[in-house]
């Protein structure tokens, strides 16, 4: 593991004479820029000079920043100080916890794009349990697996897409399509890398959240980035210490569970195994339709909200579709529904790959819960596989693995999960407002989109459109757009997406 502090944000006189040559100084530090907008509130001063007071007394400042910060309890100050980290040789699987923060900025390498070599991480929980011949010796049988399905299905792609591949531009999409079917057979523990932009606040918010984790290799990328950043702004950076709420309370609350579940299990008999369709819509508004639409009246007649609502209720379908018509009139492929369409919430409890929740994880703007990677939920099995005859192969590997992480799992606990595939599944619970899934959909059911997070997708829109079925009139993929307004408008949007098909 290594972890650089690439860059901070720092005062643009400070940088200026930095850049002309001048010495180091003490006040190339964002904490000035937080103590001097600090001030803004209860100083007449203009704010240009009130940064160059705070530059003057770089210690005073962070007096300051420590004064607003703990004993006032303004945390928002710290978001002016911002910092930018490159996290190296670090595993898929910490990568999930890096990237569960959700006010950050993230750019990984791909597994999709890049071919992977036989780089992975080998825990310390592993190490320390005398396990670590067994878990080498298992996660190199996936990667030599992984580099032998990508020779067989690169051709296959290929052959399979000759139109496409005739054209020398397409050739590094169909040799993406290997790597990304391909990598469903590498670990958790397979090495990658980030660039990382925080702010301080929620910087210290995972600094005292990795303090608590149960995974060592979390506690040892919290110490770097703690120590990178306290040396450069030590002001704004005070709750860090691990707290008993974090440590404590999902473990507390797994026992209850477990107490819960036990009880009904006896009365009941053993659970039957759980059947269905892996997306199902698990909440949504009854009246989420006229809750937009009321929203969307409220924000322009004036009038308060019960008397939109009651308007909205009581008008006929053709109404209701002439407002939503008007909203979305002038909007083109790129643009989505006003924010009068986040009143209306609708959730989902997904069973997904690893591959597919890497995808999903990136929409931060919903709320995203997750369970631990189970392989008692099965593996997504990409079809390309069963095309070229690797099926039974490579379930012969998942097999051999889910036995070594069942062995794992005893002398280790959370950490045989680094040795499961981004083909085992997890069950996780997604909340996204109506704007949002419009996000959602427009990025990954368009025909670009991977096809597993594809397939999620589009089921996602299918029970959301049931749900709210004027509200999602316009949902669908990127390529899809100029159809849907079509469909509603009786004309084609004014532009068009790159991928769409002209052929009406």
């Amino acid at each position: 593991m290594k972890v650089i502090l690439a860059g901070t944000n720092i005062d643009a006189d400070v940088l200026q004479d930095l850049l002309a040559g001048a010495p180091p100084r003490s006040d190339a530090t964002p904490e000035t820029l937080s103590a001097a907008y600090a001030r803004i509130s209860r100083h007449p001063e203009p704010v240009d000079e009130l940064r160059r007071q705070a530059r003057a007394e770089v210690e005073k400042a962070r007096l300051s920043n420590q004064a607003i910060i703990f004993k006032m309890g303004h945390h928002s100050v710290a978001e002016h100080a911002v910092f930018n980290f490159d996290i190296l040789g670090v595993s898929r699987l910490a990568i999930e916890e890096v990237e569960h923060f959700r006010l950050c900025s993230f750019t990984e390498k791909s597994q999709r794009y890049i071919k992977l070599e036989d780089d992975f991480v080998l825990p310390q929980e592993i190490r320390h349990a005398g396990m670590s011949e067994l878990f080498v010796k298992t996660v190199r049988a996936q990667n030599a697996f992984y580099l032998s399905l990508y020779d067989r299905l690169k051709p296959h792609f290929f052959d399979k897409h000759r139109d496409l591949a005739a054209h020398p531009r397409n050739r590094a999409i169909l040799e993406g399509w290997a790597k990304e079917d391909a990598r469903y057979t590498v670990s958790l523990a397979t090495e990658g890398q980030l660039g990382m932009t925080i702010n301080a606040r929620n910087l210290e918010l995972l600094i005292r959240r990795f303090a608590a984790s149960d995974l060592d290799e979390i506690r040892t990328l919290n110490r770097a980035l703690f120590a990178l950043a306290k040396s450069i702004a030590p002001s704004i950076l005070l709750f860090t210490e691990a707290c008993a709420h974090d440590a404590l309370t999902y473990r507390e609350l797994e026992k209850e569970a477990g107490r819960l579940f036990r009880r009904s299990e006896e009365k009941k008999g053993k659970a039957a195994r759980e059947k269905g369709s892996p997306v199902r819509i698990v909440q949504a508004p009854r009246d989420g339709d006229v809750r937009v639409l009321a929203a969307l009246l409220h924000r322009v007649s004036g009038r308060p909200y019960a008397d939109c609502l009651k308007k909205a209720l009581k008008a006929p379908v053709a109404e209701k579709k002439k407002l939503l018509k008007t909203a979305w009139r002038h909007m083109e492929f790129y643009d989505f529904p006003q924010r009068e369409f986040e009143f209306a919430d609708l959730a989902f409890e997904l069973v997904v790959s690893a591959a597919c929740f890497a995808q999903i994880k990136r929409h931060r703007m919903a709320t995203l819960t997750v369970q631990p990677y189970n392989p008692g939920l099965g593996v997504t099995v990409p079809p390309s596989f069963v095309e070229v005859g690797a099926d039974k192969e490579f379930l012969e590997i998942v097999d051999r693995t889910n036995d070594v992480f069942a062995r794992l799992r005893k002398k280790t606990g959370r950490a045989a999960e680094y040795v499961l595939t981004n083909a085992h599944r997890r069950r996780a619970m997604l909340k996204a407002n109506a704007r949002e899934l419009y996000h959602i959909s427009r990025l990954r059911e368009d025909a670009t989109a991977q096809w597993d997070i594809r397939a999620v997708a589009g089921r996602m829109s299918e029970l959301a459109c049931r749900a709210m079925p004027l509200t999602f009139l316009l949902l669908g993929g990127k390529d899809a757009y100029p159809l849907l307004y079509k469909k509603v408008f009786g004309r084609f949007p004014k532009l068009s997406p790159p991928t769409f098909w002209q052929g009406e």
